[in-house]
């Protein structure tokens, strides 16, 4: 979609959509689709350059948290009906996602999510050690004490799911100006009036703030509060496996945070250093794999000696309760977010752009998402832990 650039954006839009991730996408086809008419997706490099550009996406509905396991569930079926709305193939893979638990409270607390998930409607279970081997041939069981495992989880592609929502939202007639950065916001009366670009200036109707780790910075030229930072997360690629892979679950040790799956024709590993700091750094530091060898040498020990080729470096858009901020501005109400997924934005977009589309309509979305307006974190209301953070 890069050479959907435009050199001039529209002087006017009933919307102006700021960030062409997965999320800008989502909510753009989703409005298009409902008939609103002049959006402009504004994104001012490729469209899913920032944090949807990594190369695999995982999707699940295993939360603790009822609503992020509803966001996560009715996301789960838009990808699987992806081919037909909006029509493109994302390479979905639906391997199931296991972790690990190496505690008895570890245990005990996902024991009582996934019943929290099964009334939910979604398939997840405990499972023990040797049904787990069983699953992932690579991991030992020594230390483990049981598993949690739904076989309806899975991964699939971000970029080709941003490009099948942006073709489809362009061919409904959505401006997508990519190579267009965002210099400032106009307010006045309570309002946002219009959208300084790098292309010029877009009066508009309503701003949707959809520019993951950079959301804060966007927020503050509107004078709103969107409390997210950034933090760089990295991952790396094996070399081709002879033979290959098993093709396995979506697999976590959720002590270490360390996960792999499959990826080609190898594998892809993953882990969150706890020494990261904050910034936009992304940078990608080969001697990180040390801290995913360290962890593997217990938890799947012919992984740890695994030759790898190439590796990656992305950003997380951390909240303080690592859930996500959705909602309208209650300072500016034609100013609405969707942002800080805290690394479950590109599994929830599908939901995400629903419920977007239906606070800019005014209709009730199909689940309550009060609860992650950013105001929260302003008026001492209780904050929504979730515990399956990986």
């Amino acid at each position: 979609m890069s050479s959907s650039a435009f050199r001039t954006v529209p002087t006017s839009a009933d919307v102006v959509i700021i960030g062409g991730g997965v999320m800008g996408a989502s909510i753009a086809f989703h409005l298009a689709e409902a008939g609103v008419h002049n959006i402009v997706v504004v994104e001012r490099d490729d469209l899913g350059r920032g944090s949807s550009g990594k190369p695999i996406g995982g999707i699940r509905a295993q939360f603790s948290d009822p609503l992020n396991i509803e966001l996560g569930n009715r996301s789960l079926r838009a990808y699987q009906e992806f081919p037909h709305r909006p029509g493109a193939d994302i390479k979905l893979d639906t391997v199931g996602y296991l972790f690990l638990l190496t505690s008895e409270q570890q245990a005990a607390d996902f024991e009582t999510s996934v019943g929290i998930q099964n009334s939910l409607g979604v398939p997840s279970r405990m499972i023990g050690p040797a049904e787990a081997q069983k699953l992932c041939p690579y991991i030992t069981t020594d230390g483990l004490v049981a598993a949690a495992y739904s076989p309806t989880d899975g991964h699939c592609r971000p970029g080709l799911v941003v490009n099948g929502y942006a073709q489809a939202a362009a061919r409904a007639g959505v401006t997508i100006a990519t190579h267009t950065a965002v210099t400032g916001i106009d307010t006045a009366g309570g309002q946002v009036v219009g959208v300084h670009t790098s292309q010029g200036r877009i009066a508009c109707g309503t701003v949707i703030c959809a520019a993951g780790a950079w959301s804060a910075q966007l927020g503050a030229m509107a004078g709103v509060s969107l409390p997210v930072r950034p933090v760089r997360r990295q991952l790396a690629f094996t070399a081709p496996l002879t033979p290959a892979a098993p093709r396995i679950p979506f697999t976590i040790d959720f002590s270490s945070s360390a996960y792999f799956h499959n990826s080609d024709d190898g594998l892809l590993f993953g882990l969150a250093d706890p020494d990261e700091k904050d910034g936009f750094d992304t940078t990608w530091t080969p001697e990180w794999l040390d801290l995913f060898r360290t962890v593997a040498r217990d938890r799947a020990p012919a992984l740890a000696d695994m030759r790898t080729v190439d590796g990656w470096a992305g950003l997380y858009e951390i909240t303080p309760d690592h859930n996500a901020l959705i909602g309208r501005s209650g300072e500016l109400p034609n100013f609405l977010y969707a942002a800080g997924f805290s690394g479950h934005g590109f599994l929830q977009a599908p939901a995400v752009g629903e419920v977007v589309r239906d606070l800019y309509l005014e209709r009730e979305p199909f689940t309550d998402i009060s609860p992650l307006s950013a105001d929260r974190f302003r008026h001492g209301a209780e904050i929504r832990p979730e515990a399956h953070v990986v």
